[in-house]
């Protein structure tokens, strides 16, 4: 019995290791933990900005945490404290909780599977998909690229995209401790010729400058 615990502790840590850049239906991650993709060179976990005590879910570079942050979950709805868990509803949508157990960030998934898992690319595209399908590269539930922050990363497309009519757009953080939305710039192409090609751009700010 003691040696089929041993095992049994053995088998688990393994299997701890092999999938630090996922969460599946059955993990979650809270504010002391992080996934780190498989070459590690992105992390997804929590954060505070500079002098900000608010703690945000977000995306960096693993070698250089203090000053990349180059997507944020929750910019306009912050943690106030180290309660955030990040995990996958009973409805398979990947959801923020506070310490309320209240939703503050969901993934938008539309589609809904019964094995879903989350997983953090090299890339920095944190994606959803289904677990169940053995081709890794199928289209994804949900992805982190299609809702861009204020960077743009290699093979990150940006504009609309005229098929499914999804609009990815950067905004600003309204200061170095302050995420939330500030100026938003668009695509302006699909006002000027039927591509996918940045032609323009269109620049809203909030409030006077």
């Amino acid at each position: 019995m003691e040696c089929y615990t041993i095992l049994l502790f053995c088998l688990t840590l393994l299997n701890n290791i092999a999938a630090r850049d996922t969460i599946t239906s059955l993990q979650s991650i809270n504010d002391s933990e992080t996934i780190v993709s498989a070459s590690e060179i992105f992390a997804l976990g929590f954060f505070s900005p500079h002098n900000s005590e608010n703690r945000y879910l977000g995306i960096w570079y693993q070698k250089f945490p203090a000053e990349t942050a180059v997507w944020v979950a929750n910019r306009d709805n912050p943690l106030t404290d180290s309660s955030g868990v990040l995990k996958f509803s009973e409805n398979g949508i990947l959801v923020l909780l506070n310490h309320n157990n209240s939703v503050i960030w969901s993934s938008n998934t539309t589609r809904l599977v019964q094995n879903p898992i989350a997983k953090l690319l090299d890339s920095g595209n944190f994606i959803v998909q289904d677990s169940s399908k053995s081709d890794p590269n199928e289209e994804f539930l949900w992805q982190s690229f299609d809702y861009p922050s204020d960077s743009i990363l290699p093979g990150q497309k940006f504009g609309r995209n005229l098929i499914t009519g999804l609009n990815r757009y950067l905004t600003s953080w309204n200061s170095s401790d302050d995420p939330s939305h500030d100026i938003v710039m668009h695509s302006a192409t699909k006002f000027i010729a039927r591509h996918s090609d940045l032609m323009a751009g269109v620049l809203a700010v909030k409030g006077e400058r």
